[in-house]
């Protein structure tokens, strides 16, 4: 091995240091008390010890320094298995071999760590049954898990370096990064799929991963259940009426078959036919309830000042005086006449449940309508002091209603309205437990 700059740094000082006591040396055995043979050994002697020491230290010095430098290239290179071996902590040398060996004993466990995460990772993108894939900076495909394999029709072996227009994936990298591609056609299938798109960075570079799922099967399974429980709710309703007519006509039936009829048959009658035509109303108030529910139309979108709306949904309800505190003008886009309807709904929500209050004995019971802006939403809030709600689980299924004359419909219109608009509708009790809160948020800019 040749010598290093340091090496020769380190020699030639350890040189330097004894060349005093060598010419000092030198100086006493060439005087004249001395023989030939004498000061030839003893000048052989001194400048073997001499130079001898010199290397020893360049030795100890360089060699140590080598050790870690190799230990260094190793962990640098991926190699943690190796080791310095005989390291002390008394030894400054030795506390620096000890850290090495311990960093490589840290990186050695962080590296099997995610050899064995990286592993779980193509194990499961390799059995999920949705499509993922992976574009580099120039829109080529890096990575394709076995379900993007099959949606594509092609081998990985074939697919994988070919751009997103040459896959026919290349409206997945514009565009929203989260939506529904409807009835969309791919080589593997067609269906109505599912849309994901995130970035990451791999060697400094960015990548967009792309990440495709049928939701054929999904919504078919929803759909499936949405009719079972439209089902299951008409099928009660309907008995719930049809039963009662069913008795009731055959008892009048049987009373108009008497003979000789009884002398209150034609009171029975008009009582029984009274009782059909309220229970054919209640059917018939159920089923436009219902068809109110299904044609709710899309939104229409327009700038309206939300203070004017707020301020006529609170006239509209004369049983109670709404107490409005006014937030920030806001000129909200969105449909006005929907939502005013929704606030009408949640006033007269709040209007029935201060009135039982009142009955109940509490005349200072009220309402309270303000609105706020919220991270980027205007959040309503309609709050009342009656006596809260009892089961908060069911307040939004279709057709449930704790009020004897209600439809079970209105706050699920107003849910639906919410969402509608990409906003949310949450009914809670308050905290005190003296009322309940309607929080409606919506966007705004």
């Amino acid at each position: 091995m040749s010598a290093r700059p340091h090496d020769r740094v380190i020699f030639l000082y350890a040189l330097l240091g004894g060349l005093p006591a060598v010419a000092l040396a030198m100086v006493w055995i060439w005087s004249p008390d001395h023989t030939a043979d004498l000061e030839f050994t003893l000048t052989l002697f001194v400048l073997g010890c001499w130079l001898g020491f010199a290397a020893a230290l360049r030795r100890r010095v360089v060699w140590p320094l080598q050790t870690m430098a190799n230990l260094l290239m190793a962990l640098r290179e991926g190699d943690f298995s190796i080791r310095a071996r005989g390291a002390r902590r008394d030894d400054p040398l030795g506390e620096a071999m000890i850290e090495i060996n311990a960093l490589g004993a840290l990186l050695q466990t962080q590296r099997r760590g995610a050899v064995e995460a990286t592993a779980l990772l193509y194990t499961v993108m390799e059995e999920i049954d949705v499509a993922v894939f992976a574009f580099d900076d120039g829109r080529a495909l890096r990575l394709v898990n076995r379900a993007g394999q099959r949606l594509l029709g092609i081998p990985a072996e074939r697919i994988l370096g070919i751009s997103a227009e040459a896959a026919g994936l290349a409206e997945c990298l514009e565009g929203e990064p989260s939506r529904v591609l409807g009835s969309t056609a791919f080589p593997g299938g067609r269906g109505r799929w599912g849309l994901r798109r995130t970035q990451f960075r791999e060697a400094g570079r960015p990548h967009q991963l792309v990440v495709i799922a049928d939701l054929s099967q999904p919504l078919r399974r929803e759909e499936l259940k949405a009719w079972q429980r439209l089902v299951r709710v008409l099928g009660h309703e309907l008995n719930n009426s049809l039963a009662p007519i069913k008795s009731i006509a055959g008892s009048l039936g049987a009373s108009l078959r008497r003979t000789p009829k009884p002398a209150d048959w034609e009171s029975d009658l008009r009582a029984g036919l009274d009782i059909i035509a309220s229970r054919a109303e209640g059917l018939t108030r159920f089923l436009q309830a219902y068809a109110r529910l299904a044609r709710l139309p899309a939104p229409v979108r327009a700038a309206f000042d939300l203070g004017a709306t707020v301020q006529r949904a609170v006239a509209l309800e004369p049983r109670v005086n709404a107490a409005v505190h006014a937030g920030p003008a806001v000129k909200l886009e969105a449909d006005a006449a929907q939502i005013e309807q929704l606030l009408i709904n949640l006033v007269k929500n709040a209007a029935d449940a201060v009135l039982e209050q009142r009955n109940a004995g509490r005349p200072d019971a009220g309402i309270r309508i303000g609105w706020a802006r919220s991270e980027g939403s205007l959040e309503i809030r309609v709050e009342d002091d009656g006596p809260g709600v009892a089961q908060t689980a069911n307040l939004f299924v279709p057709f449930f209603t704790t009020k004897p004359e209600g439809s079970g419909i209105g706050l699920v219109l107003c849910r639906q309205i919410a969402e509608n608009h990409g906003g949310s509708l949450e009914l809670r009790n308050r905290t005190d437990g003296s009322g309940c809160i309607a929080l409606l948020r919506l966007p705004s800019t």
